[in-house]
């Protein structure tokens, strides 16, 4: 917010856009080093009650485009290879596409601060071919039952996302443990090689 001295010596207070609001949240919460366990739970929860805002406020057309984007999402997912910069970016709209159907401002703002700046790891879902097909078929289903206008499937659908990303979080940080340990061995087997 940019607040100076207007012309006839009271306060001007400059307009500013979501985008800038949003950058400055996304900055605010990197600095701050929110673990992505907390990410990812808050990310669920916002998921939640925007899904139900989008049954109960949206109309059908708007869901219908929902599931025919999550069609397109499904296209890209199965391709070899696999366009990742493409997966992010429609993932981020469909994110963005569901936070509107909300009809709430607030939740679009968040939506967009958290699609700009962080993330849950939701990228480690599209490198993966095996998490990247099960999160588009996800993203589906919960475009179908948003589109059927069930609340209690949509939220087993999103709960089933964030079971995924926590899988798949999980399994590339023991990825990443292994690689480091073998890294060592290795290391360590030079140096005493060397002795």
């Amino acid at each position: 917010v940019e607040i100076r001295k207007g012309a006839k010596g009271g306060a001007y207070v400059k307009q500013i856009d979501v985008g800038t609001v949003s950058e400055s949240l996304a900055l605010f919460l990197k600095q701050q080093h929110i673990g992505a366990g907390h990410i990812a739970e808050f990310r669920e929860s916002i998921d939640r009650v925007i899904t139900v805002l989008a049954i109960a406020r949206s109309g059908t057309a708007e869901k219908q485009e929902l599931v025919i984007e999550t069609r397109k999402l499904i296209e890209l997912a199965s391709q070899t290879p696999p366009d990742r910069e493409q997966l992010a970016k429609l993932d981020r709209q469909l994110n963005l596409r569901l936070a509107k159907m909300s009809r709430n401002p607030v939740f679009e703002w968040i939506m967009d601060a958290i699609q700009h700046g962080f993330s849950s790891h939701d990228y480690a879902l599209y490198e993966d071919q095996d998490y990247r097909t099960r999160t588009a078929a996800n993203w589906h289903e919960t475009a179908l039952r948003i589109a059927e206008n069930d609340p209690i499937k949509a939220q087993n659908s999103i709960s089933a996302h964030y079971g995924l990303l926590q899988s798949c979080v999980s399994k590339k940080a023991k990825e990443k443990i292994h690689h480091n340990e073998a890294e060592q061995i290795a290391t360590g087997n030079i140096l005493q090689s060397k002795e």
